[in-house]
């Protein structure tokens, strides 16, 4: 990692949490720290699931527990278990939480003004235009990345939204029974793996890559949701498959797409595929692409 840009990164961190208040242990000016002005934001008008709270602020139970006592305690907040159950937990805002939460986006409201207030107007598009980018690069950069079972609940939540896009899309429909659908054992390990793509544990992608015995690395199933797109999960896809591709010992990585998939096309010739011959009877195939890759550097 180059030390400079993670000097940048910290000089910008430090000029954040000046400028926007977080250093003070009364944030926006109320009788609470920040932790506890963003879980009332989280939380919102229709409640929230304690544990989606935690996963969605990447927060530890413990710490996540002791903010929601002292709203509680305040008079803020309601948490209550669920009848079908209890051990899942929902919190809920009170009227004086909604008005203390209305409080703080005014509040919020009027910082973010003092931020643009100094500045001509072309600064001020400026940073917003800068602020939008970091923004999607810091989304980009929490998106992670695990091999998980593609009988998992967020794998076949992703294979179903995938065939119901692929449906709308093809002239001739899709139906999954034609396609040449790899069986689960085949994106096992040893056999295969599958990778699944998440952000706040919410799934927003998947990608499975077959291993077979003596033949290239194939990938299938790869698709990143509508509202994720722009944050280069493909690209991120793609080299990490190939990455491990390489480290089976591969020399040659392959897959086939239909021409309703443009986008798609068009990443994988940047990303280096070329265009070769049909390699399988995949019906629903137009383009197939083959990339030659190159192992794991010798020990």
């Amino acid at each position: 990692m180059d030390p400079e840009q993670i000097n940048q990164v910290r000089r910008f961190n430090r000029t954040v949490t000046e400028r926007v208040g977080v250093l003070h242990e009364h944030y926006l000016g109320r009788d609470r720290p920040i932790g506890e002005a963003r879980l009332l934001w989280e939380i919102g008008e229709q409640g929230q699931d304690v544990r989606r709270l935690r996963e969605r602020l990447g927060l530890d139970s413990g710490y996540v527990s002791r903010l929601l006592r002292s709203l509680e305690a305040d008079g803020l907040v309601t948490v209550e278990p669920q009848p079908r159950d209890r051990r899942v937990r929902t919190v809920r805002l009170t009227a004086a939480g909604r008005a203390e939460r209305a409080m703080l986006d005014d509040r919020s409201d009027a910082l973010a003004g003092s931020l643009l207030e100094p500045l001509n107007t072309a600064q001020r598009a400026r940073l917003v235009a800068a602020m939008a980018e970091v923004d999607q690069l810091l989304t980009a950069a929490t998106v992670t990345l695990d091999i998980v079972d593609p009988d998992h609940p967020d794998a076949q939540h992703c294979l179903r939204s995938y065939f119901t896009e692929l449906q709308a899309r093809f002239d001739t429909g899709f139906d999954p029974a034609r396609s040449l659908l790899p069986d689960a054992g085949e994106l096992r390990p040893p056999h295969g793996l599958f990778l699944l793509a998440r952000l706040h544990a919410e799934p927003l992608g998947c990608a499975g890559l077959k291993l077979p015995p003596g033949a290239p690395a194939e990938i299938k199933r790869m698709w990143v949701a509508p509202h994720a797109r722009g944050l280069g999960l493909g690209r991120r896809f793609l080299a990490d498959l190939e990455a491990r591709a390489a480290q089976h010992g591969r020399e040659v990585l392959r897959l086939d797409t239909n021409k309703a998939l443009g986008a798609a096309i068009g990443l994988y010739h940047s990303y280096g595929f070329q265009e070769v011959p049909a390699f399988n009877d995949e019906p629903y195939a137009h383009h197939w692409f083959e990339k030659r890759i190159i192992g794991p550097p010798s020990e």
